[in-house]
């Protein structure tokens, strides 16, 4: 906007007479300076120029001109803060972010404590372990139905609309599976009750949504968040099952699913509460297509049901050979490599790092079969599967990013949760392969399962290279 010259304190002296018994005014009058004569009017006073960053800000106080410091001085004890060096205190910085992901971690939680604390409340009250894994994959094919359409609903009505009431009633189907299994409820009961758990969202999926929303256009940052997510999820999985049966064995068989329900009401209420960083909903004029529609997701989904398959064979080999505590080796070794791969630069090229953390995936599956197969000590067989587990969380966050990139931005909760929905479909079938390689050919030969999915996956990766072109979010 122009300026007019008796606007400008260097002309405004010029443009207006000094009064007789005063000197023409300075431009800047110090704050210490004495106060103008009668001969100069306090209203007319020249407004200040907006000045450059190196210059001092010009106000009117107590109807004189006065320079005040654009910033205070850093006096001694003041230092400049500089940005952190670690990439994820810098995404933690973000505004908002550490109160949804305090929100997001108590919610996630129990999802590895309500299956385990299912299994061990069913069968210690029926005394069969048949009913108690039928049930939870009963729950777990419900899960796969229903969770797509819980995502839609997210990414149409908003995460805090449609994830406090799925919440609510999948809470409820936990404390009626309570209620019947305490009151030998006919069996029927528990299928139902189970299958009413499927309406949990995906919060992992709903936190990926957020970071993604917050740092678009940024793929460094994205590519940090995806890693936390990563590492966030082998942690939650690795301390669910281990809090689910201290739980249940120390206080009674149903505290691991009680409490479980609580963290999960209380953290999703938490991570609902932060509006601030919700993604917005996109209004739609027409019904939108499925992200199934989206070309080369298809291909993509395949890659992550048969990354799926490594873990729930790798889940029942190893607990049928060694115990389930070298599993949280496993969850271990894949947390420290989703961290570390965090820190990395993000691939120009997706879907070729895609492919080389599938080759790596399937060379390290091969450490536990060679080490089962030579009948090496349990501490080999520990190191070994914590090397294997090191290719797992790099592989799953490459594949997001490749889901993300393929779904479109009003459509993001949908698209992850149907690669979460395949990933546990290939976990399924994974542990029923597991499972007969380990009765009719040994525990052993039972490793080959992991590394034929592994490399079925690397497969599917390579002759599906279309949708590492996807659709950048």
């Amino acid at each position: 906007m122009p300026i007019s010259p008796a606007a400008r304190p260097e002309t405004a002296a010029a443009a207006r007479p000094a009064a007789p018994d005063q000197p023409p005014r300075p431009h800047v009058r110090p704050e210490n300076a004495p106060r103008p004569g009668p001969g100069v009017r306090p209203d007319r006073a020249p407004a200040p120029l907006p000045a450059p960053r190196a210059t001092p800000l010009l106000a009117v106080s107590g109807g004189q001109l006065v320079a005040a410091p654009r910033s205070a001085p850093a006096g001694p004890g003041r230092r400049r803060s500089r940005p952190s060096s670690n990439p994820y205190l810098r995404l933690l910085a973000t505004p908002g972010a550490r109160a949804f992901t305090a929100g997001n971690l108590i919610a996630r939680l129990p999802m590895g404590m309500l299956s385990v604390s299912a299994v061990i409340m069913i069968a210690g009250s029926r005394g069969s372990y048949a009913l108690a894994g039928a049930v939870t994959a009963t729950g777990l094919a419900a899960t796969a139905v229903v969770a797509p359409f819980t995502a839609r609903l997210v990414d149409r009505f908003g995460q805090a609309r449609v994830a406090v009431p799925a919440t609510a009633l999948a809470v409820l189907g936990s404390l009626a599976l309570v209620l019947c299994v305490h009151h030998d409820a006919p069996a029927w009961t528990l299928f139902a009750a189970y299958a009413a758990t499927a309406t949990t969202p995906n919060t992992g999926g709903m936190s990926r949504a957020r970071w993604a929303y917050l740092h678009r256009g940024d793929p460094a940052a994205l590519h940090t968040a995806n890693s936390f997510e990563q590492a966030a999820d082998e942690l939650c999985f690795m301390l669910g099952p281990v809090l689910a049966a201290t739980l249940c064995g120390a206080l009674f068989p149903e505290a691991g699913t009680l409490v479980g329900a609580v963290l999960l009401m209380t953290g999703v209420l938490i991570f609902a509460a932060q509006r601030a960083t919700e993604p917005p909903v996109t209004p739609r004029t027409k019904p939108a297509a499925s992200p199934l529609r989206t070309p080369g997701m298809p291909a993509l989904l395949a890659v992550f049901l048969a990354t799926g398959a490594v873990f729930g064979a790798m889940e029942v080999v190893s607990i049928a050979h060694a115990g389930g505590a070298v599993l949280a080796l496993q969850a271990a070794g894949s947390c420290a490599a989703g961290l570390l791969y965090g820190s990395l630069r993000p691939a120009r090229n997706v879907h070729l790092r895609l492919l080389l953390c599938l080759a790596a995936m399937t060379a390290l599956m091969s450490l536990p079969l060679l080490a089962a197969a030579g009948s090496a000590s349990l501490p080999v067989l520990a190191l070994c599967l914590l090397l294997a587990g090191a290719a797992t969380a790099p592989t799953m966050v490459t594949g997001m990013t490749l889901v993300q990139r393929a779904t479109r931005p009003e459509q993001l909760n949908e698209g992850m949760t149907l690669a979460v929905t395949a990933l546990l479909g290939g976990i399924a079938a994974g542990a029923a392969a597991g499972g007969w390689l380990v009765e009719h050919a040994g525990t052993a030969s039972g490793y080959t399962a992991p590394m034929s999915a592994a490399a079925l996956a690397l497969v599917i990766a390579g002759a599906g290279g279309g949708y590492g072109r996807g659709r950048r979010t």
